[in-house]
């Protein structure tokens, strides 16, 4: 990871972009892991790659971000211009426009339920988008849309590191099921990391989606996680009525979930117990009841 700060983004934006050198950088307040986001006067947004593995995400960004937009109910990120290698930095940057709201949770929701149905409407738009020539799953964005058998080897190792704490035979039966069906629809968009940190909320609805750097095409159960990271049961029900769905693709989603949670408590549960109590959670929804209550 580079340690990208305030003075270097300034130094790139007055240097590449003049018409924008006197407007202030100050970083955004959760600025995210792969890239780093920093503000640029009021209305404008710095993002850049913080490692090589992310970079492929720049171009993919400013090509697709604005055939997309035009078919979404919603806002996303809108590519004003990319920067360039300079100054140290090694990898192409972007300059967005930037978008007001709260980042999503408990909190800053009003109504979990219709949250949960504004997002099943974004994401059935999303999906409908042509993806005819839009990006496979692969490298570029961690295979998010492509087959979960590519984390067959980190999930299975990560179940033996924990089998010390977890119920390994029921959790291996719930990877297994995962694993046992394909996307055999057309190719759709895939968001590839519908989260808490790229939903944006006003007024308690929500009112934007961002960060498209793990987008791609392909089956989209790995857009289906937020229905145990975040979403109640009654929620959760929602969400599934009004995505339209069918049972396999929510066991491929259950297992996309299954897989992050134990890898980050396998990785964190010592040194990080916050962090790794709330994938313990994860884990404790998607055994609930049926199918973790799907």
């Amino acid at each position: 990871m580079l340690e990208i700060d305030a003075a270097l983004v300034s130094t790139l934006v007055a240097s590449q972009f003049p018409r924008w050198a006197e407007l202030p950088v100050r970083a955004v307040a959760n600025g995210g892991w792969d890239n780093r986001t920093f503000h640029l006067g009021d209305v404008m947004s710095v993002r850049l790659p913080s490692a090589e593995r992310y970079v492929a995400q720049v171009e993919k960004e400013h090509r697709w971000l604005p055939i997309l937009a035009g078919h979404l109910p919603l806002p996303i990120p809108a590519p004003l211009a990319m920067g360039r290698p300079d100054a140290g930095y090694p990898w192409p940057w972007s300059i967005y426009g930037w978008i007001e709201g709260d980042r999503a949770s408990r909190d800053t929701i009003s109504d979990l339920t219709a949250f949960a149905e504004d997002l099943a409407d974004f994401l059935i738009a999303f999906r409908k988008v042509d993806a005819s020539d839009g990006p496979a799953a692969g490298t570029h964005n961690f295979h998010r849309g492509g087959s979960l058998a590519v984390y067959d080897g980190e999930a299975r190792h990560a179940l033996a590191a924990l089998a010390d704490e977890l119920d390994v035979g029921l959790l291996t039966e719930v990877w297994e099921r995962a694993l046992a069906s394909n996307w055999r629809d057309r190719p759709v968009w895939v968001h590839g990391d519908i989260a808490e940190g790229n939903l944006l909320a006003r007024n308690g609805r929500l009112s934007a989606v961002i960060d498209f750097g793990s987008s791609g095409v392909g089956d989209p159960s790995s857009d289906l996680v937020i229905a145990w990271t975040l979403f109640d049961e009654q929620a959760r029900d929602a969400f599934r009525a009004r995505i339209g769905l069918d049972r396999q693709t929510w066991e491929r989603a259950r297992g996309w979930c299954l897989w992050k949670a134990l890898i980050t408590i396998a990785a964190h549960r010592h040194e990080d117990r916050e962090k790794a109590d709330i994938h313990r959670r994860w884990i404790n929804r998607i055994v609930a009841g049926p199918l973790g209550g799907i």
